[in-house]
């Protein structure tokens, strides 16, 4: 995900993009200098944890899909369908890994199935 594009959404449509996209635990936690790489990092998270469901058909809400820190570990809270798609996939496990630079967010999402 390139920094560059959460700067042009930031710059174009400011809060209406935050509020439609990050819920408020998220934007509290991403201040300062790297703001924007920071919610490039939580969209990545969100878009890695729509491919892990393996749905390209299903319509996701990217406020249902959260990036928490925890201890210093990231963690993802699902909420509304994203969290009864997950029921319904059995998803037991859910690991999330996010890194940034000033140019670039990357996010790998991995979930462990009942078997």
């Amino acid at each position: 995900m390139a920094v560059g594009e959460i700067e042009n959404s930031l710059a174009s449509f400011d809060d209406r993009f935050l509020t439609r996209i990050y819920t408020p635990g998220e934007v509290a936690t991403c201040t300062g200098p790297d703001r924007a790489a920071r919610l490039a990092a939580r969209f990545a998270a969100k878009e890695a944890a729509i491919k892990a469901f393996g749905r390209p058909d299903a319509a996701f809400v990217p406020l249902e899909i959260e990036l928490v820190i925890s201890d210093r570990l990231p963690t993802l809270r699902l909420t509304g369908s994203a969290a009864q798609l997950a029921a319904e996939q059995q998803w037991q496990e859910v690991s999330v890994s996010i890194t940034h630079t000033d140019c670039h967010a990357a996010a790998v999402v991995v979930a462990v199935c009942a078997e």
